[in-house]
């Protein structure tokens, strides 16, 4: 039956592990402090080192802790961070998203570096600062970088980090076999999604919304093994869910994949969750990679990158990029529906609306309908947040 108000506001009827207030994705108080306590504390994927062939060239990221940075390749093969701002008075150094540059000169004043960092020219220094200041004193501000897991470029801002492995830990050992061989960006593309970033990544937690997409149904769902995976949450927020076989022929005009992929058996699939928002995303024969970049509590970047093999042959790649296309492609028969899911969250989520609750209490076992995946996610948040992601603000009562 319908309900009023107090019976709408009311709290659901299921432990606190199992629902969330749904301030935690409006309030413009708790995204300051997530990109404080959690971005600006995790490892992140700012890229991947195929996007970076070749020496000087060099890709900026919006870090969603907020700062602005780019990744650049050394003539000596090394990629490196840096913040993307000028020591001298604090102007951004690069504009253009991609390039290549032997040495980044700041166009307000010409202060040059190299890829390692350096200043290599200050003009006029001798005459401006005399013996008081030089290039040694202005190089640029390095940020914590590391290429693995797949060839990714992984970044983190806090220079008491601990190392890129200790953060993945276990997480991402049933794809060790999978990431292997080295790896190539083919496809590029990005959503900017008026919703908060938690809710992207909640539909990568679980597959209870498969109900949504019609070709999951068919492919998927309605295949033996489907509601037999999975979860497995790791320490530190990351979960993985199982394999199964996809039948893509089950499907209208669509085709077994011939094209496979090292260590996964024909028609696998398998997705490991990375805390707070990237997933590995393996599917048969392309591996597709999301990165969450929020912009505020109502507006997110998404990235995707879709990666074959770096051997593959040119037959192979067009193969992997016709079967990227079909499912994850900007037109393909999922991704505009996972995005406008989200979207009609945003939609409905607004600060001071009358939404209160959002509900993870489907239990199933752990396995692919249960919503175990967002509970595990959740508990790390409040861990890390240092407030409970059912009573962000301490004015829920517990009945």
């Amino acid at each position: 039956m319908s309900r009023n108000e107090i019976a709408w506001k009311e709290q659901p009827k299921f432990p606190s592990t199992h629902f969330v207030d749904t301030r935690i994705y409006t309030d413009e108080q708790i995204f300051r402090e997530e990109q404080e306590k959690i971005f600006n504390k995790c490892w992140i994927i700012g890229c991947h080192e195929s996007e970076l062939p070749n020496a000087y060239d060099y890709r900026t990221f919006s870090h969603p802790g907020g700062a602005k940075l780019f990744m650049i390749r050394g003539e000596d093969m090394k990629v490196r961070a840096f913040y993307n701002i000028c020591p001298h008075r604090g102007n951004t150094l690069l504009y253009d998203p991609v390039g290549n540059a032997k040495r980044v000169t700041c166009i307000f004043h010409a202060w040059s570096f190299n890829p390692q960092g350096d200043c290599i020219d200050i003009p006029r220094s001798k005459e401006g600062y005399q013996d008081r200041y030089s290039s040694k004193d202005a190089g640029l501000r390095e940020v914590k970088s590391e290429v693995g897991f797949g060839g990714f470029v992984w970044v983190n801002v806090d220079d008491n980090s601990g190392t890129l492995k200790e953060y993945i830990g276990d997480a991402l050992g049933m794809m060790e076999e999978n990431l292997s061989q080295p790896l190539e960006v083919f496809t590029y593309h990005k959503a900017i999604v008026n919703t908060n970033y938690k809710l992207w990544h909640d539909t990568n937690s679980e597959f209870y919304h498969d109900y949504m997409h019609y070709f999951n149904r068919i492919t998927g769902m309605m295949q033996p093994g489907y509601f037999d995976r999975k979860y497995k949450g790791y320490p530190g927020g990351h979960a993985s869910v199982g394999s199964m076989e996809i039948k893509y022929d089950a499907y209208a005009g669509s085709q077994e994949r011939a094209v496979g992929w090292p260590g996964l058996a024909p028609g696998g699939w398998v997705l490991i969750d990375l805390f707070p928002g990237m997933t590995f995303n393996l599917r048969t024969s392309v591996l597709r990679m999301d990165t969450a970049i929020p912009l505020g509590p109502d507006k997110l970047i998404i990235e995707f990158r879709g990666l074959g093999l770096k051997s593959d042959t040119p037959e192979q790649r067009a193969e992997r990029v016709r079967d990227h296309n079909t499912i994850w492609g900007p037109f393909g028969r999922n991704l505009h529906e996972d995005l406008l899911g989200v979207h009609g969250q945003g939609l409905a989520m607004r600060e001071k609306s009358d939404s209160k609750w959002v509900l993870h209490g489907r239990e199933e076992n752990s396995t692919i309908h249960d919503e175990v995946g967002m509970r595990h996610f959740y508990a790390e948040w409040g861990k890390r947040m240092g407030r409970p992601a059912y009573d962000p603000f301490g004015d829920n009562k517990l009945s």
